[in-house]
Protein backbone atom coordinates (compact mmCIF):
# COMPACT_ATOMS: atom_id res chain seq x y z
CA UNK A 1 0.00 0.00 0.00
CA UNK A 2 1.41 3.38 -1.00
CA UNK A 3 2.01 6.03 1.65
CA UNK A 4 -0.09 8.73 -0.04
CA UNK A 5 0.67 11.37 2.58
CA UNK A 6 4.41 10.92 2.17
CA UNK A 7 4.10 11.11 -1.63
CA UNK A 8 1.99 14.28 -1.39
CA UNK A 9 4.71 15.90 0.70
CA UNK A 10 7.29 15.30 -2.05
CA UNK A 11 5.47 17.88 -4.19
CA UNK A 12 7.08 21.32 -4.28
CA UNK A 13 5.48 23.69 -1.75
CA UNK A 14 3.22 21.00 -0.25
CA UNK A 15 2.45 21.24 3.46
CA UNK A 16 0.50 19.03 5.87
CA UNK A 17 -2.18 20.76 7.93
CA UNK A 18 -4.96 19.68 10.31
CA UNK A 19 -7.70 22.32 9.94
CA UNK A 20 -10.46 19.79 10.71
CA UNK A 21 -8.77 18.21 13.72
CA UNK A 22 -6.59 15.10 14.02
CA UNK A 23 -9.01 12.94 12.01
CA UNK A 24 -7.57 13.91 8.63
CA UNK A 25 -4.34 15.37 7.26
CA UNK A 26 -5.01 18.05 4.66
CA UNK A 27 -2.26 18.49 2.11
CA UNK A 28 -2.11 22.02 0.71
CA UNK A 29 -0.15 24.00 -1.82
CA UNK A 30 -0.50 27.76 -1.98
CA UNK A 31 -3.06 27.56 0.84
CA UNK A 32 -5.40 25.31 -1.18
CA UNK A 33 -6.23 21.65 -0.54
CA UNK A 34 -5.12 19.01 -3.01
CA UNK A 35 -5.36 15.87 -0.84
CA UNK A 36 -6.93 14.57 2.36
CA UNK A 37 -5.52 11.51 4.14
CA UNK A 38 -6.85 9.86 7.32
CA UNK A 39 -4.32 8.89 10.04
CA UNK A 40 -4.42 5.19 9.09
CA UNK A 41 -3.48 6.03 5.48
CA UNK A 42 -5.99 3.56 4.05
CA UNK A 43 -7.52 6.11 1.70
CA UNK A 44 -6.83 9.42 0.02
CA UNK A 45 -9.22 12.02 -1.37
CA UNK A 46 -7.95 13.94 -4.36
CA UNK A 47 -9.19 16.73 -6.58
CA UNK A 48 -9.93 15.58 -10.13
CA UNK A 49 -11.16 17.01 -13.41
CA UNK A 50 -14.93 16.20 -13.40
CA UNK A 51 -15.13 14.03 -16.55
CA UNK A 52 -12.05 12.07 -15.52
CA UNK A 53 -13.46 11.68 -12.00
CA UNK A 54 -16.58 9.97 -13.41
CA UNK A 55 -14.55 7.67 -15.67
CA UNK A 56 -12.30 6.62 -12.79
CA UNK A 57 -15.34 5.79 -10.64
CA UNK A 58 -16.72 3.62 -13.43
CA UNK A 59 -13.42 1.84 -14.07
CA UNK A 60 -12.25 1.21 -10.50
CA UNK A 61 -14.46 -0.01 -7.65
CA UNK A 62 -11.89 1.38 -5.18
CA UNK A 63 -12.57 4.93 -6.40
CA UNK A 64 -15.75 6.63 -5.21
CA UNK A 65 -17.14 10.15 -5.07
CA UNK A 66 -15.27 12.31 -2.57
CA UNK A 67 -16.32 11.63 1.01
CA UNK A 68 -17.75 14.86 2.51
CA UNK A 69 -16.42 16.78 -0.52
CA UNK A 70 -17.77 18.22 -3.76
CA UNK A 71 -18.67 14.98 -5.60
CA UNK A 72 -18.07 16.57 -8.99
CA UNK A 73 -14.46 17.55 -8.29
CA UNK A 74 -13.19 15.07 -5.69
CA UNK A 75 -12.65 11.30 -5.56
CA UNK A 76 -11.80 9.10 -2.59
CA UNK A 77 -9.53 6.13 -3.23
CA UNK A 78 -9.40 3.01 -1.07
CA UNK A 79 -5.69 2.23 -0.89
CA UNK A 80 -6.15 -1.25 0.59
CA UNK A 81 -7.45 -2.71 -2.66
CA UNK A 82 -6.18 -3.22 -6.14
CA UNK A 83 -5.11 0.29 -7.16
CA UNK A 84 -1.56 0.37 -8.45
CA UNK A 85 1.02 2.64 -6.89
CA UNK A 86 1.57 4.21 -10.31
CA UNK A 87 -2.13 5.13 -10.66
CA UNK A 88 -2.29 6.63 -7.17
CA UNK A 89 0.84 8.71 -7.83
CA UNK A 90 -0.57 9.82 -11.19
CA UNK A 91 -3.80 10.95 -9.50
CA UNK A 92 -1.90 12.78 -6.73
CA UNK A 93 0.09 14.52 -9.47
CA UNK A 94 -3.15 15.41 -11.29
CA UNK A 95 -4.73 16.84 -8.14
CA UNK A 96 -1.61 18.85 -7.33
CA UNK A 97 -1.42 20.18 -10.91
CA UNK A 98 -5.08 21.26 -10.85
CA UNK A 99 -4.57 23.22 -7.65
CA UNK A 100 -1.26 24.75 -8.71
CA UNK A 101 -2.88 25.74 -12.03
CA UNK A 102 -5.54 27.68 -10.13
CA UNK A 103 -2.99 29.71 -8.14
CA UNK A 104 -2.12 33.27 -9.13
CA UNK A 105 0.84 33.54 -11.51
CA UNK A 106 3.04 35.05 -8.80
CA UNK A 107 2.44 32.11 -6.45
CA UNK A 108 3.08 29.58 -9.23
CA UNK A 109 6.35 31.37 -10.02
CA UNK A 110 7.37 31.14 -6.35
CA UNK A 111 6.96 27.36 -6.58
CA UNK A 112 9.47 27.43 -9.46
CA UNK A 113 7.44 25.04 -11.63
Amino acid sequence: MIDAAAYCLTKRGAIETYPFGPEVAVMKVGGKMFALVPPDGTSVSLKCEPVRAQILRQDYPEITAGYHLNKQHWNTMDLTGGLSEELVKELVDHSYALVVGSLPVRERAELDL
